[in-house]
């Protein structure tokens, strides 16, 4: 049955007259509608719009050994699987990324676990997918040493529609990345004899999506004296198994660098071509050295013997020198020259969200779940 609702007439207009001028566009309209349904009813079809950015794809066979493609709003797919196709050419928008999940066994180093895991068309990924969960495993173990052969993982996270080698999609902070995104991370540990978890979330007004566990703790440490204080996330750690000397903070080119310390500037731009704009600052109180890599810019005032307090601006991070991205290395010394961890040797805190922010990550945690542990 089809039911039209018709406005009533104006005030002060006689309804005799508005229905004998609209009566025959009804009449036009009821004929029009009811023939449409019997031609419809004939072919056994009734035609859908469907907008032109949505597309609906037939579901394939569930293949455990590979990775599944997820609906990011929806429950595992059943019949079909709805995606948002990229924007039309030109746009300047960025092309949806692709949800997918893997099941991961260890069975050798991290890396061959994860393309083993991966589908053929996928394998690609193996080695920058490796690198972004290294970065989320590091604060809580070293999956070489530590890692056993059965640990159970589970990972969801986004693609780009390309290969690795030959893209560039926009992330929150802004910048282009080459890299997937993990959404969300279980790895069971049979060291530790308990889950890692760690859950992607931008909490509102946040500069930066973060990573927290399922209690909604940050999974990285934060120092208390940082020398920025809004960044991304930490990309490198002397922990990592890199050999690399510093701390990398990943943040937009113009993040102010703040002296962590009471302090006294001792070089400023030396090797150019490795460190692009750079600065050591001596610790007044323990005459540790800091050094700070690949800034924007290091400012004329910041010369030798220069006297700084605790958060003064001293420079902002950039991408200067052998840098691949944006970010702001950040490098502890000992007097004599041999290199610390910051992490180690500093006091650190951990980060909880709260109220309106847990509310809110709770429910994403709940909502990734069951995507995270599809087919299990």
């Amino acid at each position: 049955m089809l039911n039209l609702s018709l406005d009533p007439p104006p005030f002060g207009r006689s309804s005799g007259s508005y229905l004998g001028r609209i009566l025959p566009f009804v009449l036009t309209l009821v004929i029009g509608l009811a023939g449409g349904f019997l031609a419809g009813r004939k072919s056994g079809k009734i035609a859908l719009s469907v907008p032109s950015r949505l597309q609906i794809l037939p579901s394939a066979p569930v293949d455990e050994a590979a990775s599944s493609p997820v609906a990011p709003r929806a429950t595992p797919a059943q019949g079909a699987i709805a995606r948002l196709l990229p924007p039309p050419s030109g746009t300047g928008a960025p092309q949806s990324p692709l949800v997918r999940r893997i099941a991961v066994t260890l069975r050798g180093s991290l890396e061959e676990s994860v393309a083993a895991a991966l589908p053929s068309d996928e394998k690609a990924w193996a080695e920058e997918l490796t690198q972004v969960m290294n970065r989320l495993l590091v604060w809580s173990l070293k999956v070489a040493h530590d890692g056993r052969k059965g640990d159970k993982i589970d990972l969801l996270y986004e693609l780009p529609r390309a290969q690795p080698s030959g893209f560039a999609r926009v992330d929150d902070a802004g910048p282009n990345v080459k890299e997937p995104v993990v959404l969300a991370l279980h790895y069971g540990s049979q060291k530790l004899g308990r889950v890692i978890t760690a859950y992607r979330f931008k909490a509102e007004g946040a500069p930066f999506a973060h990573y927290y566990d399922k209690d909604g703790v940050d999974v990285e440490e934060h120092l208390v004296d940082s020398p920025v204080a809004e960044y991304e996330q930490v990309t490198s750690l002397l922990r990592d198994g890199r050999h690399h000397k510093g701390v990398d903070f990943k943040t937009p080119v113009g993040t102010p660098v703040r002296a962590p310390f009471d302090g006294q500037i001792l070089r400023r731009n030396w090797n150019f071509g490795a460190n692009g704009n750079c600065l050591e600052v001596l610790d007044l109180a323990s005459g540790r050295h800091a050094i700070f890599l690949h800034l924007e810019e290091a400012p004329k005032e910041m010369q030798p013997g220069r006297r700084l307090k605790k958060g003064d601006l001293v420079a902002k991070s950039g991408n200067s020198g052998h840098s691949t991205a944006p970010h702001l290395h950040y490098q502890l010394e000992t007097p004599d020259g041999r290199v610390l961890d910051p992490f180690a040797v500093l006091p650190t805190r951990k980060v909880s969200l709260a109220g309106a922010a847990k509310t809110a990550f709770d429910a994403e945690r709940l909502r990734l779940d069951p995507l995270l542990v599809a087919g299990r």
